[in-house]
């Protein structure tokens, strides 16, 4: 493909080129070609009555990767990301076909547990929404559904999952606190720590960082640094330096098809599709 002659990530990306030298670098030790497949899409449409939001999705997410989908608004991002925990399954008139296997089990068959899938595939939305309750209550919700009864055991899972989405030295002396009284940063760490409570295999972020002021989201991206290789992430961002910071592997969304699915470096320094290259230059979008 004919390259533009400005065409270069490091220019795209100025102001922070230093870290996303650094970053890719972790990349290329990480091997990525040889993860294994956790997500396994086939030829998936999907109608909203007769409308056809998706066409034909393709794509293979990694273990323990952060996989980023870019692209326009409308485009099927967003769409995408809740068929992998069937959270499309509570829109009217919503008609998927093709297949969606995760593990190697087909998430659309008729006998799935989808409150099991929802427990294993969390989901953390754009707008932090904590439970009106105390962040205690918030982090012990799902394992009390789980059955999950002895005050220590709770006690213990409240404290790993606060430390692992790095917000325990916050809250630690404020957890009778009610969650909506923090800030919207804290809120959404408080989000991933509840999504992070009942052990999940994929957490899936629709647009986690946009409701929140640079500072808050610099915190985000940097929990996510650290949960890189413990969890599959799959994150929707309209951000592509955000894209281009945290994410392993980038897949390019249009009008509802999957333009360009690549390693993140590949995508932004070498992208195949003329379409792909437009976009992340600021030709459209």
């Amino acid at each position: 493909m004919e390259k533009t002659k400005d065409y270069n990530l490091n220019k795209f990306l100025s102001e922070d080129k230093n870290r996303i030298k650094t970053f890719f670098g972790k990349n290329e030790e990480n091997n990525l070609e040889n993860k294994k497949t956790i997500i396994n899409v086939k030829d998936l449409d999907l109608f909203y009555g007769d409308f056809q939001a998706l066409k034909k999705i393709n794509m293979e997410i990694k273990e323990n990767e952060i996989t980023a989908f870019i692209g326009p608004s409308g485009c099927g991002k967003s769409t995408t990301l809740k068929c992998f925990n069937r959270m499309n399954d509570l829109v009217d008139d919503c008609k998927i076909k093709g297949l969606i296997e995760i593990d190697g089990k087909d998430i659309n068959k008729k006998n799935v547990d989808v409150v099991s899938l929802r427990r294993n595939v969390g989901m953390v939305f754009q707008t932090p929404n904590p439970f009106s309750k105390s962040v205690y209550d918030n982090i012990t919700y799902g394992p009390k559904i789980d059955g999950i009864k002895d005050k220590d055991e709770l006690d213990a899972i409240v404290e790993k999952s606060l430390k692992a989405a790095s917000v325990w030295d916050e809250v630690k002396d404020k957890l009778d606190r009610n969650a909506l009284s923090f800030s919207g940063g804290q809120q959404q760490r408080i989000c991933i720590a509840r999504a992070l409570s009942v052990n999940p295999e994929i957490i899936l972020m629709d647009e986690p960082t946009s409701a929140l002021d640079p500072i808050s989201t610099a915190s985000i991206e940097e929990l996510l640094e650290d949960l890189r290789g413990k969890y599959t992430i799959v994150i929707v961002t309209h951000n592509m330096q955000q894209a281009a910071r945290i994410s392993d592997r980038t897949a390019f969304f249009l009008t509802g098809e999957v333009i360009e699915m690549d390693q993140t470096k590949k995508i932004f320094n070498d992208p195949k599709d003329k379409r792909t290259e437009d976009y992340i230059t600021g030709r459209f979008g």
